[in-house]
């Protein structure tokens, strides 16, 4: 699974949610949905301008995990 950091890169670049949506051009319902792992898929032009308002690689954001397997 992808795991989304946004919420690590704004702490270390100690900004708001508010403040990267307006940078970025996007609601803050949907920059929360990005943040907290909802959304289905994201646009690379979104991603390539939340780098360069977090001045990050999209590494630094996008993180995959093996899903580990429930055998109940």
């Amino acid at each position: 699974m992808i795991v989304v950091n946004i919420d690590v890169m704004l702490a270390k670049r100690k900004m708001s949610v508010t403040e990267l949506s307006e940078r970025v051009g996007i609601t803050i319902a949907n920059m929360s949905v990005l943040k907290n792992g909802k959304a289905k898929a994201i646009r690379v032009e979104t991603l390539d301008k939340i780098c360069k308002a977090l001045e990050c690689q999209p590494g630094d954001i996008l993180e995959y995990r093996e899903e580990e397997e429930n055998n109940e």
